[in-house]
């Protein structure tokens, strides 16, 4: 697939569907090590496992079958994506040429001359509950979520793996898509009401034998002469850690390697091949790792807020509410 984060999914959906390693292999053509690689790839950017025995009897975690029946909605927005055979990635190749400053965008900070007004239409009485969330996101609470469905089992829930932003939220509550919507932001947006969980911070990683991994302090006029690597430009968060550099004035060298395939990202950064920003799961993964440190920046970058917003139409169906505040818990 053209897009590695949908082709990682769209293996997932096959190892479900095959119900081992070896039997999804053959299925694909590709050996079982470049299926668990990928699939150790997508838990570290979802921020939590999917399988409990990949090399066994590849049983779903409760996160994983969530994130299973969550494919469901995905397909249904990409449907030419998802029918395409999933294929090895291509190696990355760096990209060369020097990256001009991040431009800031509009959709994080000036969130209420684009964000759509909603329509006065309220969703079917006996539709399921749609969450729909980042998938880091609802690692952070599917425990809760778990908790929830389990006292109150006359109410079905449905989870969207497909926001990420404060537009895409919004979008997703007028398009009667979601009853309730976590995103990312910088701050919360005019014109759509939300509320405000955590903050992620952002940080800057590189190889620990890196020049400024060692350095006691790094100044932004350091960050200018390092080569950046980065998620692949279409990657739900590129544009998220993209406004909270620009936002905190860190304006990085030339992009060196634009990947969703966090091994190549974890192997460049121990090379010394550039820096990398991250938050949440995925930041405090590249934390623990050996050979991979935090950069010390004289001054922090802005942090990612966590918000929920709730559909005003859907509040009188029965449980919107009282999942939206039990998640809060």
């Amino acid at each position: 697939m053209t897009n590695p984060s949908l082709r990682q999914l769209d293996i997932f959906a096959q190892m479900v569907a095959a119900g081992s390693l070896t039997r999804c292999a053959q299925t694909l053509g590709v050996s079982s090590a470049v299926i668990e690689r990928d699939m150790a790839s997508l838990e570290m950017r979802l921020g939590y496992r999917l399988f409990d025995d990949i090399r066994g009897a590849a049983r779903l975690t409760p996160a994983g079958r969530r994130t299973a029946q969550a494919m469901t909605l995905l397909a249904q927005d990409d449907p030419e994506d998802w029918a395409e055979e999933a294929t090895p990635a291509p190696t990355p190749q760096p990209v060369p040429s020097p990256a001009p400053p991040p431009a800031l965008p509009e959709l994080l900070l000036e969130a209420d001359a684009q964000l759509p007004s909603l329509q006065a239409t309220p969703p079917p009485a006996n539709r399921a509950i749609i969450l729909a969330t980042p998938a880091p996101v609802f690692g952070h609470f599917q425990d809760a979520l778990t908790a929830f469905e389990a006292a109150n089992d006359d109410i079905a829930i449905t989870l969207d793996l497909s926001v990420q932003s404060a537009l895409e939220a919004a979008r997703a509550i007028e398009s009667l898509r979601a009853d309730i919507a976590y995103f990312y932001a910088l701050e919360e947006p005019a014109g759509l009401p939300s509320r405000y969980g955590w903050s992620e911070q952002v940080n800057l990683y590189a190889g620990a034998d890196h020049p400024l991994a060692r350095a006691g302090s790094v100044s932004r006029g350091d960050l200018t002469i390092t080569p950046q690597l980065a998620v692949d430009p279409r990657n739900g968060l590129r544009p998220i850690i993209d406004a909270a550099l620009a936002r905190g004035g860190a304006r990085l060298g030339p992009v060196m390697l634009e990947t969703d395939n966090m091994f190549d990202i974890i192997t460049a950064l121990r090379e010394g091949a550039g820096c990398f920003a991250a938050f949440g799961p995925m930041a405090r993964d590249l934390g623990r790792m050996s050979g991979i440190r935090r950069l010390a920046l004289d001054v922090p970058l802005p942090a990612i807020e966590v918000r929920q917003t709730v559909n005003e139409r859907s509040l009188s169906r029965p449980g919107v509410q009282a999942l939206a505040d039990f998640l809060f818990l």
